[in-house]
């Protein structure tokens, strides 16, 4: 870490005092903080000292936070209280764009709104006021032709820009989703009277009990099987947005009986390839995802998607992929290597997949254009390519793995680049 300038602590130096309203705004935005810990944090920095904001930032980082997803929110919520004496300014200019109802003017930078809105909870914020003419007995015209309920609003709001009450509402509601699957139908058959296929075999050996005489057809039906689905997950610093949302709801989907998945195998790479399918096994899903964080060490790491699909085809295709096994890849496609490889490695997991299914939450925008070599490369090989980034991308996806012809936004971006 960079060297930093001395530390101005606000209010008068009031140190203990700081911390615990350092602590409360942690709590507000996620963070597991308690009474226990704000005592550690405070003797923490009786032992370090605060010359240097360097070593104050770290002492605060090593009581506080406990997990791999915590630490840009921690991050975002230091820079804005510690920032000057005056920081709700900052606050307000974090905030500025979700206060004016314009987010699009200035996407907020992933965990400034958490930390913004953690910090100006109980802040009333300036409303507009109303002209001098207009009295109490005044009627207020409300035009309701664009307004949405806060659901409604929620299912399309991006992953990035949700606050925490916001993100927690968004997996109560991804809890509910689930990924149905159709049935393969199997080569292999089993006795029905009323299947469709003659079984010549059960009608002779009927006819020989009874002197020779047919009586009835005995029939057979085709027996159904069920795929594995299996996901690799980019966790790496440009996903790390999106990554926690998505297991979240795999989560869900591993634990869901009926959806038809003959098991659900999951993984996450970043600089290497993490095996978390046992982790997401368990029902409580904090403890699933705080386990399956403590496996994978890449968390906001670099990419390096062809050596670990590598990893992948390797090690995991053979134990995973059979059954007709579906893949969903969830991946912003940025990978620095060579796109020879990672074109090769994508060619043979489409060989040993039934479908692969890329889930990509750049397609949020509109402009995306394919114009990265990683994501040209991986486009051919993949027989769906759509959008991952809001509770209705993720809804409109459970509804394309009922139809095996979905190709999503793969022709567009194919004609995008020259190729079809």
């Amino acid at each position: 870490m960079a060297e930093y300038a001395p530390l101005e602590l606000p209010d008068e130096g009031r140190l203990a005092e700081n911390i615990v309203h350092f602590a409360r705004a942690l709590r507000k935005a996620g963070l597991r903080v308690g009474p226990g810990r704000v005592i550690e944090a405070i003797r923490a920095i009786e032992a370090a000292g605060f010359t240097a904001r360097g070593d104050f930032y770290w002492a605060l980082h090593a009581v506080f936070v406990s997990r791999p997803e915590e630490r840009q929110v921690f991050a975002q919520v230091f820079r804005l209280f510690w920032r000057d004496p005056r920081y709700l300014e900052h606050m307000m200019a974090a905030m500025l764009p979700a206060v004016r109802g314009v987010q699009e003017e200035r996407p907020a930078e992933a965990g400034a709104k958490r930390a913004a809105e953690a910090l100006l909870d109980g802040v009333a914020r300036d409303l507009p006021e109303l002209p001098a003419d207009e009295g109490e007995g005044s009627e207020i015209e409300i035009d309701a032709a664009l307004t949405m309920s806060s659901e409604e609003r929620l299912r399309t709001l991006d992953f990035e820009q949700m606050t925490p009450a916001e993100m927690a509402e968004a997996r109560r509601m991804l809890a509910r989703l689930s990924l149905p699957v159709p049935p393969i139908a199997s080569r292999r058959t089993r006795a029905d009277p009323r299947g469709a296929v003659p079984d010549w075999r059960a009608t002779m050996r009927a006819a020989m009990r009874r002197g020779g005489e047919v009586t009835e057809l005995a029939t057979r039906s085709r027996r159904e099987r069920w795929p594995n689905l299996v996901v690799l997950c980019d966790i790496s610093g440009s996903m790390s947005a999106y990554s926690r949302v998505v297991l979240h709801f795999l989560h869900a989907v591993a634990n869901r009986k009926g959806a038809g998945w003959a098991k659900v195998h999951a993984f996450t790479f970043g600089t290497r390839l993490t095996n978390i399918t046992r982790h997401l096994a368990q029902r409580d899903v904090d403890a699933a995802l705080k386990a399956a964080g403590a496996e994978a060490q890449d968390w906001e790491g670099g990419t390096r998607i062809g050596a670990c699909l590598h990893a992948f085809n390797r090690d995991w295709s053979r134990r995973v992929m059979g059954q007709g096994a579906v893949v969903l890849l969830i991946s912003d496609g940025l990978d620095r290597g060579d796109p020879a490889a990672l074109a090769r490695e994508m060619e043979r997991l489409h060989l040993s997949a039934k479908r692969v299914i890329w889930v990509n939450p750049l397609l949020r925008w509109q402009s995306f254009a394919p114009k990265a070599r990683g994501i040209a490369a991986m486009l051919p090989h993949v027989d769906s390519f759509r959008a991952g980034h809001s509770i209705a991308s993720l809804e409109a996806l459970a509804e394309a793995l009922g139809r095996r012809d979905d190709l999503g936004e793969k022709t567009r971006m194919l004609l995008a680049i020259g190729r079809r």
